[in-house]
């Protein structure tokens, strides 16, 4: 298998751009396409490309960014008076297609207790439309397999399903190995571009009352055996990360050779 790079960018750079469309891609994503003369220059690299988005708040008449060099721009970002400050969160580019300068990003829809939207993000993605402007900050590539990996297994709740669908397309055809990816429901499963020698296993929470990651967490758990050689990728809610590395790492996979990262906590997970 080809070496992947861990790339990320040297000197971050963010680029402008405004919502072209919106749509309801399944019952808990929400894909948002973004474009402008800016992001044509987007060094997109495929895989689990992710950045960092900067939105406008509801009250402002325009988009407030930090002004940085180098890589240090989050202390220019705090800097900004909180009311003027713009929001900012961590996502996975979904699709890109530079001849036309777009960029698709997919938010997880999740809806309290009384059916409403919750999170920043989600609730401006849902309310975006056409012109509304935002920006990206290019942050480059996690997964990070080996040259001589024998097989990758990939493990997900619906915060990483951009990434895991990213990956998937993205790796060489003779790839062997597995996704495991948890969706809040089966009608947001899809047709996923991956090589023939990946298996793709769906779990579905469906109202199940558990915590999102819970479930793939359990399936990966089913697993008995891994090879040392192989390449792992766990991404999702912490307890997720956290324990699928454990687990792997007690089958024999080296912690070098897994790459796990917490997208979000849990409530109940941060007050462990």
């Amino acid at each position: 298998m080809a070496k992947i790079h861990r790339l990320t960018p040297q000197q971050p750079r963010m680029f402008r751009a405004k919502v072209l469309r919106t749509e309801r891609v399944s019952p808990s994503m929400h894909r948002v396409t973004v474009t402008g003369p800016e992001l044509g220059d987007f060094p997109w690299r495929g895989y689990d490309h992710w950045f960092r988005l900067f939105l406008q708040l509801p009250h402002q008449h325009g988009l407030r960014l930090p002004e940085f060099t180098g890589t240090r721009w989050y202390k220019p970002y705090l800097a900004i008076p909180e009311g003027e400050r713009p929001h900012c969160a961590n996502y996975t580019v979904a699709d890109f297609r530079p001849e036309p300068a777009e960029m698709d990003i997919d938010f997880v829809v999740h809806r309290g207790p009384d059916g409403e939207i919750e999170g920043g993000a989600a609730v401006w993605a849902c309310r975006a439309e056409p012109g509304d402007a935002l920006a990206v900050l290019d942050q480059g590539v996690l997964f990070d397999c080996p040259p001589d990996a024998s097989e990758v297994v990939i493990v997900a709740d619906e915060t990483g399903l951009p990434a895991a669908t990213g990956i998937l397309r993205s790796l060489p055809r003779d790839t062997v190995g597995r996704l495991i990816q948890e969706v809040p429901t089966a009608a947001d499963r899809r047709t996923l571009d991956a090589p023939p020698g990946v298996t793709v296993t769906w779990v579905a929470r469906d109202g199940d009352g558990s915590v999102a990651g819970s479930a793939a967490l359990r399936e990966l758990r089913r697993l008995t055996s891994v090879d040392a050689r192989g390449y792992a990728f766990v991404v999702g809610e912490s307890t997720l990360a956290q324990e699928g590395r454990r687990h792997l790492n007690r089958l024999g996979l080296p912690k070098d050779r897994i790459t796990f990262s917490g997208f979000w906590r849990h409530a109940e997970s941060a007050a462990a």
